[in-house]
């Protein structure tokens, strides 16, 4: 059963209820059963929300805000822990830009390393270094300590590509792009988390606190659910662990964000500044938050903070609109709000079901990628941006509207 509050869907659960922001968005059946596993879990605090660009996630459903006491779930956060968005506005305008952009996606492409090899385990994987560069090398200087103390932990995340993934981009959704606002001013974005080592680290104690649900003989509706209880070591462990890869993950970020930059003056053969209005945000992650009297961890998982007049980014997808937002700080959604579109078909059924043709019109007027192997992000996998805005307009305000005019994908 469902009722209908200030704008938002109330379902009522065996556990907790789930406040939903999906009006005019699709909801799928296999999303609310995944919500109603998470709301039946005995220490979720007062309820779980879903963001409007909900959909099926592994274990734990994307675009969910999941409030807990006394324990956390390795899974609601995910393997691209402190995966997030980065933009920055130049002081360049559109007529700055040359009619033809394909050479200057082609120096960011040069200047970080992007996509995944095939046959990586054989050689290089073409999206981390081979040779450390020096800016790399002092971003990591930042993180290299702590991660010694980690692995001295955890033996299983020394031989993972972590310097090696540091200010490189990924595969799948993420993605860097030149953008222009409603007033025709260059904007500079980019999509990207904690990378290799991330995975591992989120692989980890996915398998930690499963192996702690058997030894404590506890059964879940779904074994992805598997938590790590407050006050254990694992659960220290994990919070550590997290913490450090949510660091690693905005270090990535700025890093690619000042190569990026470099990489257009070069290319433009100008001088401009890129550091007004800048926003860099995680969208899954854990946080220390109080929410209705109770200190909590709050875990967003393909969600954005957006306590009031906090900034925050939402993108749609390649070839739609994005938006650079300022939030409203609604209690309801623990100030909470979606992290871009959401998908509404998965990468398989993209390939499947849409053209080379669709993709080349849904795309027109972008400097991207316009082959086969980029069709699981075309814009008609995703829903639709403008509709996932209108359900939560009383979660963030719009403050930019930004359209991609070059995007560069792993």
């Amino acid at each position: 059963m469902s009722t209908t509050e200030n704008g938002y869907e109330v379902m009522d659960t065996t556990g907790v209820p789930i406040k939903s922001w999906t009006k005019g968005v699709p909801f799928e059946d296999e999303a609310r059963q995944q919500l109603k596993n998470i709301a039946n879990l005995p220490f979720i605090h007062k309820w779980v929300a879903a963001m409007p660009d909900v959909h099926l996630g592994k274990g734990a459903t994307i675009g969910s805000v999941v409030p807990t006491l006394g324990a956390v779930i390795p899974a609601a956060v995910g393997v691209d822990i402190g995966c997030g968005m980065m933009a920055v506005k130049t002081s360049m305008s559109a007529n700055t830009l040359p009619d033809n952009l394909a050479a200057i996606r082609s120096s960011i492409e040069a200047a970080i390393p992007h996509g995944r090899s095939a046959n990586a385990r054989r050689g290089r994987d073409k999206g981390s270094w081979k040779n450390i560069p020096t800016d790399v090398e002092n971003a990591w200087k930042h993180l290299s300590t702590e991660f010694s103390i980690l692995c001295e932990k955890h033996s299983v995340l020394k031989n993972t590509n972590n310097v090696a993934h540091m200010g490189t981009l990924g595969t799948g959704n993420h993605f860097i792009e030149i953008c222009l606002d409603e007033l025709n001013q260059v904007w500079f974005m980019l999509h990207s988390g904690s990378r290799g080592v991330g995975n591992r680290i989120g692989t980890h104690f996915i398998e930690m606190a499963k192996k702690d649900m058997q030894r404590w003989h506890i059964n879940l509706p779904d074994r992805d659910l598997a938590y790590l209880a407050e006050g254990s070591d694992n659960f220290n462990h994990y919070v550590e662990a997290v913490e450090w890869a949510q660091n690693f993950a905005k270090i990535n970020r700025e890093v690619m964000m000042q190569r990026m930059i470099q990489a257009v003056k070069t290319n433009l053969k100008i001088d401009f500044s890129a550091n007004v209005a800048a926003v860099n945000c995680h969208h899954n992650y854990i946080s220390r938050e109080h929410h209705f009297g109770k200190n909590v961890i709050i875990t967003r998982k393909g969600a954005v903070r957006a306590r009031e007049g906090e900034m925050g980014i939402i993108p749609g997808s390649m070839g739609a609109k994005s938006f650079i937002v300022r939030g409203l700080g609604n209690q309801d959604s623990f100030c909470s709000c979606s992290h871009g579109a959401g998908r509404v078909m998965s990468r398989t059924k993209a390939k499947k079901l849409v053209s080379m043709e669709e993709h080349l019109q849904a795309t027109e007027g972008v400097e991207c990628r316009k082959d086969k192997d980029v069709i699981d992000e075309t814009p008609s996998a995703y829903k639709d941006i403008d509709k996932v805005m209108a359900a939560q307009s009383d979660l963030v305000e719009v403050v930019h509207t930004l359209k991609q005019v070059v995007c560069v994908k792993g």
